[in-house]
């Protein structure tokens, strides 16, 4: 292997580490946004309006869909035969996907049981 070749094969790695940085970065913010809004639901239920909870229940779930799209391509890209190196940040993107998604959850059968209630106190 040349001088040369040996610079292309570390800036290559380089720019492949990066590129996972970035799709780390990706889902911890889509997921991120996703938990915010989630939780805004929630507090918007408390109040009793439902229209906002369920608006920003929909956001929510935009917002993670947007972070499992990139999951998705990385798990695409691994069925392919493409490997992707497991790094901290990228086990902390999945966290953040994965407590947002229970989060989405949870809150939607909160959000439900507050209209329960509220159904009943009328």
């Amino acid at each position: 292997m040349m001088a040369d070749e040996t610079i292309t094969a570390a800036a290559e790695t380089e720019e492949e580490r990066e590129a996972r940085e970035m799709i780390s970065f990706g889902i911890i913010a889509s997921a991120g946004q996703a938990r915010s809004l989630a939780f805004e639901s929630l507090k918007a239920a408390r109040a009793g309006d439902f229209e906002t909870a369920e608006r920003l229940l929909s956001e929510s779930r935009s917002a993670a869909l947007e972070a499992h799209h990139q999951q998705t391509n990385l798990l695409s890209k691994e069925a392919a035969g493409e490997h992707t190196p497991v790094d901290v940040m990228l086990v902390h993107a999945q966290d953040h996907l994965m407590t947002a998604m229970l989060a989405q959850e949870l809150i939607g059968e909160l959000v439900n049981l507050y209209k329960v209630k509220a159904d009943r106190e009328e």
